[in-house]
């Protein structure tokens, strides 16, 4: 343009259109982007601090995909731990209702195979020793009879029923032998007779001998019972979600920030039958009330536990959602920073171009007119 020889007013027109031409481009990108800020160019501070803003919102928001995968295992461990108390619950009522059952009757509780010769009852048993010791083991507790070798059968049978728990009587056959049948209450599950006074009598070794009790609505309520506790630990197992499973003894650390200087680690329990210290009742155990009321013991404890888990995950629930809340409302806050520092205003953008297309067209109007003046002195010549 320097090569052509232009008017002065001319010239402005010129340099006002092409200024103006210039703006409409910058409005236009911008109302085409949204954006005032589209490089380092436009605002090297607000560019940057944006891009940073940005880059933290981003990683914040990668972290509460694993946010949120935490809230749900910890959300399927809360339903394993309600279901598996629905189910201890059913146990509880299920051994209720074994002791309320009526039990049957002895059928065979006597623990003697050997019998002695003896010229009667009252007679002095031949068989045994000077000093002679018997020890009786009641579930698992010894007691000792005390034999000097001088007694009868009358006398050690009343010997052994002053031992809590058993009641001994002679029999007599008829042709000269005699025994001693030794019953236990019905609360005794076993007992056996050990000592050399009862290997003389016979209440030794294969006579150690287990309370029988025939009560089918008792077998039946076990077997109910054992099923259940099955069913506890096949829904441990399954309470698990993304390869975690708190009632399996899983852990988790949940991370907050994109530092992973802020985190919060879930431990998980044991929720089995073995965990909650449930163990399956014994082939004819509920036979016994004792049996059953120490079975109902350990289901209260067991109870406790689950309530006390749930509430140890529920904890864990309401920090990770609090967590999870706050870190969405900290990415809302620096996009918003960073929009505030980048983004254009529509509205005013818009005014601007409007305004812009009007000094163009009043630049165009006016160039016109220049132009027509330079040829009005032309047409002098």
């Amino acid at each position: 343009m320097s090569d052509i020889t232009l008017s002065s007013a001319v010239r402005q027109n010129l340099l006002s259109m092409q200024s103006t031409a210039t703006m409409m481009a910058s409005t236009q990108n911008r109302l085409a982007t949204g954006k005032r800020v589209n490089s380092a160019l436009d605002n090297p501070t607000n560019f940057f601090t944006a891009s940073s803003l940005n880059s933290r919102g981003a990683d914040l928001s990668r972290l509460q995909d694993s946010v949120g995968n935490s809230i749900q295992t910890i959300e399927a461990a809360d339903n394993g731990i309600k279901a598996i108390t629905k189910l201890v619950e059913s146990a509880q009522g299920t051994a209720r209702q074994a002791l309320q059952a009526a039990k049957g009757e002895i059928t065979s509780a006597k623990v003697m195979s050997a019998s002695i010769e003896a010229d009667s009852a009252d007679a002095t048993v031949k068989s045994l020793n000077e000093a002679s010791e018997m020890s009786f083991d009641i579930d698992g507790t010894a007691t000792t009879v005390d034999l000097d070798g001088t007694e009868s059968m009358n006398e050690i049978a009343n010997k052994i029923s002053e031992v809590e728990g058993l009641t001994a009587t002679v029999q007599d056959d008829g042709n000269g032998k005699f025994s001693i049948d030794v019953a236990a209450s019905d609360d005794i599950k076993t007992f056996q007779a050990t000592g050399d006074g009862a290997t003389a009598l016979g209440l030794t070794g294969e006579n150690n001998a287990t309370l029988i009790v025939d009560s089918s609505t008792r077998d039946s309520l076990e077997s109910e019972f054992n099923d259940l506790l099955e069913q506890i630990d096949q829904l441990t197992n399954d309470a698990s979600f993304n390869g975690n499973n708190f009632l399996d003894g899983d852990n988790l650390k949940v991370i907050f920030n994109e530092t992973g200087s802020s985190s919060l680690t879930i431990k998980g329990v044991d929720t089995s039958a073995e965990g909650l210290g449930l163990s399956e009742a014994g082939a004819g155990s509920f036979q016994f009330n004792s049996a059953i009321e120490d079975t109902l013991k350990t289901l209260d404890e067991a109870t406790i536990t689950l309530r006390s888990n749930a509430s140890t995950f529920g904890s864990n629930l309401s920090i990770v959602q609090t967590r999870k809340d706050f870190t969405d409302d900290m990415i809302n806050t620096l996009e918003s920073g960073a929009a505030n520092l980048t983004l254009a205003d529509t509205n005013e953008e818009g005014a601007n171009l409007l305004a812009l297309q009007t000094r163009q067209s009043l630049s165009t109007t006016a160039l016109s007119m220049a132009s027509q003046a330079d040829r009005a002195v032309l047409s002098l010549f």
